[in-house]
């Protein structure tokens, strides 16, 4: 492992391994380090770049909304050279699938794990309610509902230090940053735009994430024009934390296929 700053020194970020370069964007309630149990058997086969989005860890905030974050992840993305196969979960895949309409030359392959085009009105109402608390009482006031938008109940009642680990690592996290990503995500629709990302692409989502139902990947797959759609049985918003090995056999094959053969 190797520490890097891309994007003229305001994106920190981790290499691992050798090979094509895959860059891993982490959730809005998940940082980076929610890749860590999945990362030595990605790094086997790719260059991984694993960045602090935009405002999190050492990253610099970026001014614009989830437009301005998507275009400082290009530039950054732009740093590496090439094109590069792009993974995204939860906030991490909406800004890549913005960062992909708004510079398709820099991504070659996309998998986009518990995110999807729009929310539905009652979750658009569940971001904004979560930026009024935390505007109100910190994110000591949301945190316990972020945890239940991460992991399913039973999840939590099975693994309370791991729970309880993510829990500390939200709390860390700039409240200002959590806000404003929360109401951009309130606010967003790229339903309209979609259809232009040309590229392979895989939809995962756990059946039992409540943060990005399900119905959301099953609508981005369908709005995607070379998509692939898998729902993982019993996992949640974050896949690779609550089944890492289940995670690699969704995604690995995908992304060591041939990246010039569309699905």
């Amino acid at each position: 492992m190797s520490k890097i700053t891309l994007a003229q020194g305001s994106v920190e970020a981790e290499s691992f391994g050798t090979g094509p370069t895959l860059v891993v964007f982490h959730s809005l309630l998940a940082d980076r380090t929610s890749f860590d149990a999945v990362i030595p058997d990605l790094a086997a086969h790719f260059r991984v770049i694993v960045p602090a989005l935009p405002g999190f860890g050492h990253s610099a905030p970026a001014p614009g909304g989830l437009a301005g974050v998507a275009d400082r992840m290009a530039e950054a993305i732009a740093e590496l050279g090439g094109k590069v196969a792009l993974l995204g979960n939860g906030y991490g895949g909406f800004v890549a699938l913005q960062m992909t309409l708004r510079a398709p030359h820099l991504v070659s392959r996309l998998v986009i794990a518990d995110a999807g085009a729009a929310f539905s009105e009652p979750g658009r109402a569940a971001f904004r309610g979560m930026a009024m608390g935390a505007a109100a009482k910190g994110l000591e006031g949301i945190a316990d509902i972020a945890m239940r938008r991460l992991f399913s109940p039973d999840f939590h009642a099975e693994n309370p230090a791991l729970v309880a680990e993510r829990r500390a690592i939200f709390l860390q996290s700039n409240p200002e940053i959590v806000i404003a990503a929360c109401t951009a995500l309130a606010d967003m629709d790229l339903r309209p735009q979609i259809p232009a990302i040309a590229i392979p692409t895989l939809v995962i989502v756990g059946a039992q994430d409540e943060a990005t139902p399900p119905a959301m990947s099953e609508e981005l797959a369908e709005l995607l024009p070379h998509a692939r759609l898998q729902i993982l049985d019993g996992l949640a918003h974050v896949p690779q934390l609550q089944d890492p090995a289940r995670f690699l056999m969704a995604v690995l094959p995908f992304l060591k296929q041939n990246q010039d053969v569309l699905l």
